[in-house]
């Protein structure tokens, strides 16, 4: 049976900022779907980040700071309870899902130190996977997909859920629960794709056949959590290549540096914080 058929626990948080060295939670989600069992399906978790939510992140998400002080709980409160629920997926043996997990559990690192609050490092012995990151998947098996549009990424969410036919709502979408269920069956279909024989897997929008690069899916998911690990990295690599060579254009920054860090970019003391 391969991993995407057992238990998966989608994650995603909302947040006031792209920055996760300063980003605060603002709404997480955590579930649990799959593996033969119902499903745990609670409402996203609103929280008052204590801070004014900026006004280009409440279009996203669309919680101002209005609503999640009236609404939300104290910061202190939910990040200590978000982070219990994912230290008790990764002690249970539960993978995390996500799309770009990485910001999301780098956000949470930050926000529990931020709180003098135990890590979920701390709480798990250190452990801190398996994790399945749809964003990393996706750059792998589809390396040459083009941007949809000026506004919609080649790798984002919507257009990885529209390439792998995950039915997508525009008016759902940036919600962490709906964001989190939807990495969730798109890391399902990729799982499923991987598990059939090479003829039966899609050909994806690249220049060349890459169908055999779900092979390396089928796998176990310490495995597979090793190999998104040094994907990231190379993804990272090539990325600041990009951006440091004149092909990036206005984009272009010679002394760019893209960490390859993954699932978590490791807290730096040296790191400018935002104060509590």
């Amino acid at each position: 049976m391969g991993w995407h058929m057992g238990r998966l626990a989608p994650f995603d948080l909302e947040t006031t900022s792209p920055d996760p060295e300063d980003a605060r939670i603002v709404e997480a989600y955590i579930g649990r779907v799959g593996g033969g069992l119902d499903p745990i399906d609670p409402p996203g978790y609103l929280v008052n980040p204590g801070v004014e939510v900026p006004e280009e992140a409440a279009k996203v998400h669309g919680y101002t700071t209005e609503h999640l002080a009236e609404h939300g709980d104290p910061a202190d409160t939910a990040v200590h309870a978000i982070a219990a629920w994912v230290a008790d997926a990764i002690n249970e043996g539960i993978p995390l899902v996500g799309q770009n997990i990485r910001y999301d559990l780098t956000i949470l690192d930050r926000e529990c130190r931020r709180h003098n609050l135990p890590t979920v490092e701390d709480r798990t012995g250190g452990e801190l996977g398996p994790v399945i990151d749809t964003y990393v998947l996706s750059k792998y098996l589809d390396p040459w997909r083009k941007r949809v549009s000026a506004e919609q990424g080649a790798h984002v969410l919507k257009t990885t859920a529209q390439v792998f036919g995950v039915e997508w709502n525009d008016e759902e979408a940036h919600g962490a629960r709906y964001d989190a269920l939807i990495a969730a069956r798109v890391a399902w279909c990729m799982g499923r794709h991987a598990h059939r024989p090479l003829p039966e897997r899609p050909r994806l929008a690249g220049r060349t056949d890459q169908r055999h690069l779900f092979g390396a899916l089928a796998v176990d998911l310490p495995t597979l959590h090793a190999s998104q690990k040094r994907w990231a990295a190379e993804q990272a690599a090539s990325f600041q290549e990009w951006l440091r060579s004149p092909k990036a254009g206005e984009k272009r920054d010679p002394d760019a540096v893209v960490s390859g860090e993954w699932p978590l970019i490791p807290f730096s003391p040296a790191a400018e914080q935002v104060p509590a």
